[in-house]
């Protein structure tokens, strides 16, 4: 009970101090809970919206595509009218609807504007159903009666101002569809941002499939008392052949819905894990300089307490009883802060287009809990070290004066483990470099960051003193004496110095790493471009969709073009000379195609795999299956037939562009896939005639203009079009790191707060003799700066060698040009010293403001 009254009672005494570290627990713990309430909200979104528009069993093609899947036609897979005719007659069945539903669109207003997810949702077409009403009801006007009615989902009306009688033209790859809004439905469950229109069902089959009397699936309701899986036997047994279908029920719809979007939920759920593992990780500097400072100035104190009977234990647990209360304090304001800091997401969310609803707020019981613990024990294991030490204080202390200084056999056991982790952290480095498989260089990577910075950590008392010595003959003699006691208030402690710029140096070196491998994949990508690259246009869509029939015969009717190209990929299941099969994707061309894209040949003529029956095969691809020129691949195409192709060529996959394709031409293809069934392009590439390419590019935009989904690039715009979507990728990585830059900001405010406090008697004195409160502030704002700039030095040394490293993992997969990029790493380090200003702010305020005479009466 004494020890608990007694840490109380010094954690209430020196709660202003405690205040920045508990809000550098706060942030981190906020960040982790906010990820996990929004992941958690995204989940029970997407669940109840796809449990809501699933029927009782589902009915569809076998091999049928999910929404994460690559659409190898625009047309999606179907069934005949036969199909659902034989599902009514199964038992337990109370209605079965033929479905038509597309993603293979774009719907756009009048006034040519996409009406589509800028968030990456979908746009959906299809026949509206009686399935449809399980997750929406119709709020305004009717359901599409004809070939000149459409029906849209109230929140796409919402966000493009659209009311009944505007027309819409939905463009499918079966032509264009142009009608009137008959009527607007609303979701009754959330609808995270897809765009939905609804057409009647001989419009949808007709329009949307390019037959009369198909569908892409049929729902079938059960009848009372019937459970889902017994349905499905029934309607299985129904069928005859089940096996030539996708049957499932509400639960494996919904299942397979939810998986198609975990993979994305998982990746955004872990990276921002991982960036608030990185605020943890800085807090953690914060929090032991927070508590060796602490100790240091209580040192008389403790000698105290020990000469009066506390034992080392009692101390010691004092100690660690106060980061228990800094973390359950901070951790119970971090659970708050981040269901805060969720619904803000979602909120920003909606403004993007991605719409989530509170009402769906997904708190779990575990996210609290989650938030306290990893406060707590983390509070607790970064004032460890500190309680121990002062639990070795002895009762003799009591008669020095406070801060003693650590001895320095500890000293120098630290630099050399430092030492020691700094050198094999670099020996893994090394070994990234001469590696000839990513896979393996990878885990040498990893492990040299890893080391490396743990050791760069550990070794920072001991750069400390070189490195601000360093800057102090560049920075500080500059400002006189004021420049010189700030440098010798930086060296004074060596430890609190490291460990505050270490703070700092974490965030800097992620962002100087992504700061090279960003610049370097851009460079080597355009280095890549100049040379492979051989045509002036291409054409494209941003959201992956397939370019439609009439978007393609816009293309070929646009003047001055020398040759168009068309690029188009198709499933297949290949077997090798060894006997292997594989599922493969085969990229069908024209055989002009080798002119827009120059490709390295290992073996063989390219130009062959072009020819009758021929196709060509990647250099790792051949090496694996130990195929050579002249053998025979067995290709079964999914959309068609089976051919035996011969290997003409092998290509070279040292490079980023087409990496490991397969190609061969669109007439071959043609042989064993009937045109209904020949997928769209996925790319298209032009070459103008000689002397008209400003004509040519004027021309194909317009002749595009009436199709938004698809945007033309020359290849200025291509490398300009790479460089922001890296660029804007890098943003959002930086604008994470910022939480972690943030916490170290405050251990450096904290640090020269307490140091401030720790110094009262020697401010005191110097103010007496002289120190004008300007020279003092100026001392103080100096000292923060050199400790900034040394935090950022070994930060951006640190992060440009990982960077480095990594660039050469990536030339192994054809990105092989390094890029330093000089601007940002300068821009990044002269704005260090602006955060070092900014740190000193309060503390040389707060000193500034100090009475002289009580100062030099403080107790030591």
């Amino acid at each position: 009970m004494t020890v608990w009254k007694t840490s109380v009672r010094n954690f209430l005494a020196h709660k202003g101090r405690m205040a920045l570290s508990a809000v550098a627990v706060l942030l981190s713990v906020a960040f982790v809970c906010g990820t996990l309430v929004f992941t958690d909200t995204m989940n029970t979104t997407f669940d109840k919206l796809f449990a809501a528009s699933s029927a009782d069993v589902t009915v569809s093609p076998k091999d049928a595509k999910g929404p994460d899947e690559m659409q190898e036609s625009a047309r999606p897979e179907s069934l005949p009218a036969s199909v659902l005719d034989e599902v009514k007659k199964a038992d337990g069945v109370k209605d079965a609807e033929g479905g038509v539903t597309s993603m293979s669109v774009t719907v756009v207003d009048r006034h040519n504007e996409n009406m589509g997810s800028e968030t990456g949702a979908p746009t959906l077409a299809g026949n509206w159903t009686r399935n449809d009403l399980r997750s929406m009801e119709i709020t305004s006007g009717h359901a599409p009666r004809g070939p000149t009615e459409v029906m849209v989902d109230a929140d796409t009306a919402d966000k493009h101002y659209l009311k009944i009688g505007d027309e819409l033209r939905t463009i499918a790859a079966t032509g264009d569809i142009s009608a009137k809004i008959s009527g607007i439905a609303s979701f009754t469950v959330t609808n995270p941002g897809a765009a939905a229109v609804f057409f009647d069902t001989a419009t949808a089959q007709q329009k949307l499939l390019g037959a009369p009397g198909v569908f892409t699936h049929v729902n079938v309701t059960a009848e009372p008392g019937v459970d889902d899986t017994r349905l499905k036997e029934n309607v299985a047994a129904a069928l005859g052949d089940a096996g030539a279908y996708k049957l499932q029920t509400q639960k494996e719809a919904a299942d397979a819905n939810k998986d198609s979007m975990g993979s994305f939920l998982d990746v955004m759920k872990y990276a921002m894990l991982g960036f608030a593992g990185i605020a943890f990780l800085v807090g953690i500097f914060l929090i032991v300089n927070t508590f060796s400072m602490l100790v240091a100035q209580r040192t008389r104190e403790i000698g105290l307490m020990r000469a009066i009977g506390s034992s080392r234990k009692q101390v010691n647990r004092s100690v660690l009883v106060e980061a228990v209360l800094l973390g359950i304090v901070g951790s119970v304001l971090g659970v708050a802060a981040g269901i805060g800091l969720a619904v803000g997401l979602m909120k920003a969310m909606g403004a993007v287009g991605m719409e989530l609803s509170t009402d769906d707020l997904t708190i779990a019981w575990t996210t609290p809990v989650t938030g306290l613990v990893l406060g707590i024990v983390v509070t607790v294991l970064a004032a460890y070290i500190p309680a121990r030490r002062a639990g070795k204080v002895s009762p003799m202390a009591a008669l020095r004066d406070a801060g003693t200084s650590a001895d320095a056999k500890s000293g120098r056991a630290r630099a050399v483990l430092g030492l020691v982790l700094t050198g094999a952290g670099a020996a893994g480095l090394w070994a990234t470099t001469r590696v000839d498989e990513a896979s393996e260089g990878s885990l040498y990577l990893g492990l040299g960051v890893l080391l490396t910075l743990i050791g760069f950590i550990v070794i920072g008392p001991l750069l400390a003193g070189a490195v601000v010595r360093a800057l102090g003959a560049v920075v500080l003699r500059l400002f006189g004496p004021v420049g010189r006691l700030a440098e010798r208030n930086a060296l004074r402690n060596p430890r609190r110095t490291g460990a505050t710029g270490a703070a700092l140096m974490v965030g800097l070196a992620l962002v100087a790493c992504l700061s090279v491998v960003g610049s370097s994949m851009v460079a080597s990508a355009t280095d890549e471009l100049d040379k492979s690259v051989g045509t002036d246009f291409i054409v494209q869509s941003n959201a992956g969709q397939l370019v439609v029939p009439q978007a393609a015969d816009a293309v070929e009717k646009v003047p001055g073009l020398e040759r168009v190209t068309h690029y188009k990929v198709l499933g297949a299941k290949l077997t090798n000379p060894d006997g292997s099969t594989e599922d493969e994707y085969v990229t069908a061309a024209d055989p002009t195609y080798p002119e827009d894209l120059r490709r390295e040949t290992v073996d063989g003529d390219l130009a062959k795999a072009y020819g009758e029956r021929a196709m060509s095969v990647g250099s790792d691809y051949a090496a694996l299956h130990e195929i050579e020129v002249g053998d025979e691949i067995t290709v079964a195409f999914k959309a068609g037939r089976t051919a035996k192709l011969t290997v003409a060529a092998i290509t070279s996959d040292d490079t980023s562009v087409d990496q490991g394709a397969m190609y061969t031409s669109i007439a071959t293809a043609g042989t064993y896939v009937s045109d209904d069934r020949m997928p769209g392009d996925m790319i298209m590439f032009a070459t103008a005639e000689d002397g008209e390419e400003k004509e040519a590019y004027a021309a194909l935009k317009t002749a595009l203009a009436p199709y938004p989904q698809y945007k033309v690039q020359n290849q200025a715009d291509f490398k300009q079009d790479l460089k922001d979507q890296v660029g804007q990728l890098l943003n959002i990585v930086y604008g994470l790191l910022a939480l972690a830059i943030v916490v170290a900001v405050l251990g450096v405010v904290n640090t020269l707060a307490l140091s401030v406090v720790e110094r009262t008697r020697e401010i005191g004195l110097m103010r007496a003799i002289g120190l004008s409160r300007r020279q003092l502030r100026r001392m103080i704002r100096l000292e923060s700066v050199v400790i900034a700039l040394f935090g950022a030095l070994l930060g951006l040394g640190l992060g440009m060698g990982w960077g480095t490293s990594a660039q050469k993992l990536l030339a192994l997969e054809g990105l092989g040009v390094l890029e330093i990029p000089w601007p940002t790493i300068l821009t990044v380090f002269v704005a260090s010293a602006f955060v070092g200003l900014f740190a000193a702010l309060v503390p040389a305020f707060r000193a500034g403001r100090m009475n002289v005479l009580n100062a030099i009466a403080t107790d030591g």
